[in-house]
Order: structure tokens, then C-alpha cells, then sequence
């Protein structure tokens, strides 16, 4: 994606604006993110021209005027109150804010004179052209106090500044983080009060075609964030899908209709809705990372991004997430460091970083990591999930989970560390508050796997199978991809008895295991097409199928499997099990890309060498051999399992019974 020099103009021009407006409603977030974007676009050749001081066309955009000239005009009038009001909100005084345009005075006789208009708009406003009332002759017939005659800049930050107000004091209220008190009830207080000024305000501004007269996007972003607490998720995305055709630039936006969507099939649906540019491409290439997608698609979408903002720290994280979710751990921490070898001094998404050098169980780079975050700022929650992380490698479990609450007494939506301290509880062997961190993860985020996955895990250790299979199937539902969800369904439902059901399951994880190894480093593999899917199989999962035909009593199938966990010794190149017709259970996995695995079809063959679960196949093919009076294959199998190390005793009487059979039968010497 290359965009001329006029595109880069008007695409610099959008992102300054949206900084600029982004600001003055105090939406830091928003623009923070819009002036990354902004700075990460490289210098073309006109800026390093000469300046010319007496050219108009160097002016601000924080200058120009509202394109609507009575708000233009409203604003111009009350610049003075505005002024005092941000600066009352900068100082986190949101009632002092919200009280010089909004008094509570004012607003209580608002809301009582319009109680009960309020609650027939809310129905009212969400259907498209069903005898809806022109806005004049609405605003003529709700009775009561009028709405003050303010700008929508106005309206909105005093607005927002109730809905800060609100957060605060539930945050205040809140007890002590997994306290006994602590029941995760509490709610915003002021959500009724700004809903329904809003639901006032829509009323008397909305058309008999749905238009709402003069708005320009804001408060539709507001309402709709206030409808998503209130947990009515469809009204909520209907007015955030408002917002963004009528301002584009607020990020914040998107990212309130990615925390609504929990499913692809969502986020096709809502796309077609929203209107078509860069920052529209860009939430879906986020959504889908937060759904936990991967494939080539992504990747190059991130290409064409990052041609247009090759520094952006924004798209550099998600390219890391996108090799962290593909399971190549490598490349994402490689892209993690480089990343934060260009912006040493920012905290956001260091927790998933903390968590790959975790799992590589790199200590070094997590110690180094934990002293930085601590030297940037410690009280951010990232920083003391970080350092939660460092102190669960050095099997400081206390201590991590005392990082982790830490966090969560900074941001109680911080969803690694619910998660990261449901893992810290399981280590602990405290089950109870462990399933408790699991399910306040869920709550802030369905979409989290791994919280399901824990929430199993937990379920498995009480031994309750039932629930330990709902939670396992949530999680796989999730990552359908990842093999150790399918192994955990399997192994579940081995417990509980259903081997025919176990089978299915864990012939899916070795699709899913088959899905990432043979693909490219994004996952993309053609594990049933054209070439051949068998490469390295997981050989514990290949003894556990073949234990439970074993048990089911077909042993010509159990045989099978066990012969391809001990080819995997030398790569599973002399397996000749029909792995695409034994485990095709969905075949609908990504096309192949351009640089599949032929790169890398030599080490997907190297073997996995000697194992516990080889060597038990081995043990298991040579009695079975014994049993079926193939002696020569049960001498060879024992005599390979004395030189394995693992089963040497056993091995060893196995030689003598199966040589002295031999001899028995005339087939060996007695004297050789």
C-alpha cells in the first residue's frame, strides 16, 4: 500500500485534528494514539523546505473553527467555561468539570421533569423509520425543563466528566482485591443520570429518518459507552457505528465495538456497517488479533500498514501478538525487543511480552524488563504484571500474586493479571480463589482462553469433570487451533469415559499441532491439501489415542498409532497412518502461502529421539507381537528397549521370555 503525496497530506492533516479534538474532550487515550500514528509517518521532502513566515497556509489546526457555525458560535461564546472546566478535568476534579455547565441543580430537575419521556425515546431511537416523530414537534412534546443551550464540545467533556466521576467512586468503593468483601458488584452510579440526558438530548434532535440533527459523533461515542456498561451491547454498537461515520479518528471508538465482539462471525457482520478507510482496516486487523486470528491475510495487512507508519508502536505490538498467537514465540520476542529497543520509555502491552519470556523461561531479559518497567513507572499496572511475572519464574508465588493484586488496586480491568493470578493460586494449591481470579477475567474479557482454560484446570484438580469439560470446550471454541485445548477436551473426556469422544478430540489437537508446524511462521499450512501433513507429531498424544483404542479393544487401530509414535523418533517418515482421513474433523484451515514450510522441511523432520511415551509404544508393540507369535518383531522391539534407558528391567525379562519361546518353537539355537 504506497499513498501519494497528497494522501500523506490529508491522511497527516486527519491525524492532527483528531489529536487536537481528541484533546480538547479529554479523550487522552485517543490521542495518543492518533499523535503515534502522526509521528510515525516519515518526513517527506516539503517539510525539510524552507519556512516562509508570511505563507497563511501555516496555520494550527487547534485554530481553526468548527465547520458548524452555530456551534461554532456556541463555542466561541463560552470559551472562558470551557477553559476553566478542561483544566478541572486535567486536575481529576470531575464533579467541579462536570458542574460548571452541568449543575446538579440542573440536572436533577432535567431528569425528574423527563423521567418518563426518557424511557419511551430509549425504545424509540432504535428503530429505523417506524413513525417516528419529526425533531421539532419531539421537542415540543416532552414536557419539563429544557436542555441548556451548550456546545456538543461542552455537553460532551461535562458528560464524560459525570462518567469519570462515576468510575472514581466505584473504584473508591471497591473493597481490597479478592478481600472477602470484595464481590465485584459495585457499579457506576452515574450511568443512569448520563444516559438518560443523553437518551433527552437524541430525542429532541432525531428525525422521522433516523438523522440526528447536527450531531457530530461525540455523544453517539459517549451513549454507546454508557450502554455497554449498562451490558446492552446491541444499542451500544449501534451508536458507536454512529460515531465513527460521523467522526472516524476517534480510536477510542473502535476500541469500545472490539470489547463488544467476541466472535469473527461479529466482527464481518459489523464491519460491512462501518465506513471504509485506514483507520476501519486497522480495527479490524486489531479485532482480529484480539479474537486470537493468525494467517497470511493478517500478515499482510500489517505489511501494507506498517509501509505507510514504519515506526508505529502501535502496529510493531501487533505484529509481535500476531507471531505470539501463531505459537512462534522466537520471532515475537524478537520483534518485542526490537521494539522496545525504539521506544525504551512505553509500558503498553509489556505484559504480553513478560509472559513469552516467561514461557522461554528467559530470566535474564524478564529481570532486565521488571527493573525497567519499575524505573519508568512502577505504579502503572503493566509494570507490576511484569514484575508478578519475574517473581512466578523464581517460584515466588506469594509474591507474584502480591504484584498482581497491585495491579489489579491500580486498574480492576487488567485482564493478564486476573489471569496470571488464577495461574499463581493453582501453583498455590488454592483452588477456590483461584477459580474466582479465573471467573473476574472472564467478566472483563470473554474472549480470554486462557482464563477458560484455568477455570478447567482448576475444575480437573476437584476432580469435577463435567465442569473441567464446559470450561475445556470454551476455550477450544476460542483457539480452535491450538492442540493443547483439544488434548485437554481429550483427556477429559477420557476421565469421564467417553473414549470414542476422547479420540475425536485429541485427533483434532494433532490437526491443530499439524496447523502450526507444517505452516509458515504465521501458521498458514496446507496440512490437508496437496502435500503431506505428517511431520512431527506430538508422541504423547499419539500414545494417549492409541491407550484408548486399546481400551475400547481395537487393537489393529491401537497397533497403527503406536507404530507412528515411534516413528516420531526419527521424524514419523516411516509412518504410513492417513492422518488427513483419520483426523480431518474441520477441514478449514487457511490456504498455504507463498513461503509455506519448504523452507523448513528439514528440521519438521528431525524426530523427536528416544521418549517416555516412544519407548511405552515400543513396550506396548513388543508384547503385542508376543501375543500374536511374531517373534522375531517382539526380540527386535525388547532388543531396542534395553538400549533405550527407560524401560531397561522390564525390557530385559521381556529378551528372556521372548528368546526362550523362541527356542521353544525351534525358531532360535539354544547354543547361539
Amino acid at each position: 500500500m504506497v499513498l501519494s503525496s497528497q494522501e500523506t497530506s490529508q491522511l497527516r492533516a486527519a491525524l492532527q485534528d483528531a489529536v487536537v479534538k481528541c484533546s480538547e474532550r479529554c479523550l487522552y487515550q485517543s490521542a495518543k494514539w492518533a499523535a503515534e500514528l502522526l509521528n510515525a509517518i516519515p518526513e517527506s521532502e516539503d517539510d525539510e523546505e524552507p519556512l516562509d513566515a508570511a505563507n497563511e497556509r501555516y496555520i494550527s489546526p487547534i485554530y481553526l473553527p468548527n465547520v458548524d457555525p452555530e456551534e461554532a458560535a456556541l463555542e466561541a461564546k463560552e470559551l472562558s467555561k470551557y477553559l476553566l472546566a478542561k483544566s478541572f478535568f486535567d486536575c481529576r476534579e470531575y464533579d467541579r468539570c462536570a458542574a460548571v455547565f452541568l449543575p446538579d441543580s440542573l440536572l436533577s430537575s432535567i431528569l425528574t421533569s423527563r423521567g418518563d419521556n426518557v424511557s419511551a425515546t430509549t425504545s424509540k431511537v432504535k428503530g429505523k423509520g417506524k413513525g417516528k416523530e419529526k425533531a421539532s414537534e419531539t421537542a415540543q412534546s416532552s414536557a419539563g425543563v429544557p436542555l441548556p443551550k451548550i456546545s456538543q464540545k461542552s455537553l460532551f467533556l461535562a458528560l464524560y466528566a459525570k462518567f469519570m466521576s462515576g468510575e472514581k467512586r466505584k473504584n473508591e468503593d471497591s473493597e481490597m482485591v479478592m478481600g472477602p468483601q470484595d464481590l465485584g458488584t459495585v457499579v457506576n452510579k452515574q450511568l443512569l443520570v448520563v444516559g438518560r440526558f443523553l437518551a433527552a438530548w437524541f430525542e429532541e434532535r432525531t428525525t422521522e429518518d433516523d438523522e440526528v440533527l447536527g450531531s457530530q459523533g461525540w455523544l453517539e461515542y459517549l451513549y454507546g459507552m454508557v450502554l455497554a456498561k449498562e451490558k446492552n451491547d446491541e444499542r451500544a454498537l449501534e451508536f458507536l457505528v454512529r460515531s465513527v461515520h460521523k467522526y472516524t479518528m476517534n480510536w477510542g471508538c473502535w476500541l469500545e465495538m472490539t470489547s463488544l465482539i467476541s466472535r469473527v462471525e461479529d466482527l464481518n457482520r459489523i464491519s460491512r456497517h462501518c465506513p471504509q478507510n485506514i483507520v476501519s482496516f486497522m480495527f479490524h486487523l486489531h479485532t482480529s488479533l484480539e479474537l486470537y486470528q493468525q494467517g497470511p491475510g493478517l500478515g499482510n495487512s500489517l505489511e501494507q500498514l506498517l509501509s505507510i507508519f514504519p515506526t508505529s508502536s502501535f502496529l510493531l505490538t501487533c505484529n509481535a501478538l500476531l507471531a505470539y498467537h501463531a505459537k512462534d514465540l522466537m520471532a515475537a520476542e524478537q520483534q518485542f525487543s526490537q521494539l522496545l529497543s525504539l521506544h525504551p520509555h512505553r509500558l503498553d502491552s509489556l505484559d504480553h511480552y513478560s509472559n513469552i519470556l516467561y514461557v522461554l523461561n528467559l530470566r535474564p531479559k524478564l529481570a532486565f524488563l521488571a527493573h525497567l518497567c519499575s524505573s519508568v513507572d512502577k505504579f502503572r499496572p503493566e509494570s507490576c504484571v511484569v514484575i508478578g511475572n519475574y517473581y512466578s519464574l523464581l517460584s515466588m508465588h506469594e509474591k507474584a500474586v502480591q504484584y498482581f493484586r497491585r495491579a489489579l488496586t491500580l486498574d480492576r480491568s487488567c485482564l493478564s493479571a486476573w489471569t496470571l493470578m488464577g495461574h499463581e493460586y493453582v501453583e498455590l494449591k488454592n483452588t477456590h480463589a483461584a477459580i474466582e481470579s479465573y471467573r473476574r477475567a472472564v467478566d472483563v474479557n470473554r474472549r480470554d482462553y486462557r482464563a477458560w482454560y484455568g477455570l478447567g484446570q482448576t475444575y480437573e484438580m476437584l476432580e469435577m469433570h463435567t465442569y473441567s469439560l464446559w470450561y475445556y470446550k470454551k476455550a477450544a471454541g476460542l483457539r480452535p487451533w491450538d492442540g493443547k485445548m483439544w488434548m485437554a477436551v481429550g483427556s477429559c473426556l477420557q476421565k469421564m469415559g467417553r473414549e470414542r469422544d476422547g479420540i475425536k478430540a485429541l485427533k483434532r489437537a494433532l490437526l491443530a499441532d499439524a496447523y502450526y508446524d507444517v505452516g509458515s511462521s504465521f501458521g498458514s499450512g496446507d496440512i490437508l491439501g496437496g502435500r503431506s501433513a505428517i511431520g512431527h507429531m506430538d508422541p504423547e498424544l499419539l500414545l494417549q489415542i492409541a491407550a484408548m483404542y486399546d481400551q475400547l479393544g481395537e487393537e489393529e487401530e491401537a497397533k497403527a498409532y503406536m507404530e507412528l509414535c515411534v516413528a516420531q523418533e526419527d521424524g514419523g517418515a516411516a509412518a504410513e497412518v492417513d492422518l488427513a482421513e483419520s483426523i480431518a474433523i474441520h477441514n478449514d484451515s487457511p490456504a498455504a502461502s507463498d513461503n509455506g514450510a519448504d523452507g523448513e522441511e528439514n528440521t519438521a523432520n528431525e524426530g523427536t529421539g528416544v521418549t517416555a511415551a516412544t519407548s511405552k509404544a515400543r513396550m506396548w508393540l513388543a508384547k503385542f507381537a508376543m501375543r500374536t507369535q511374531d517373534y522375531q518383531t517382539a526380540n527386535r522391539l525388547a532388543a531396542e528397549l534395553c538400549q533405550d534407558g527407560v524401560e531397561v528391567e522390564e525390557a530385559k525379562a521381556l529378551v528372556r521370555e521372548v528368546r526362550a519361546r523362541m527356542e521353544a518353537t525351534g525358531m532360535l539355537d539354544p547354543h547361539s
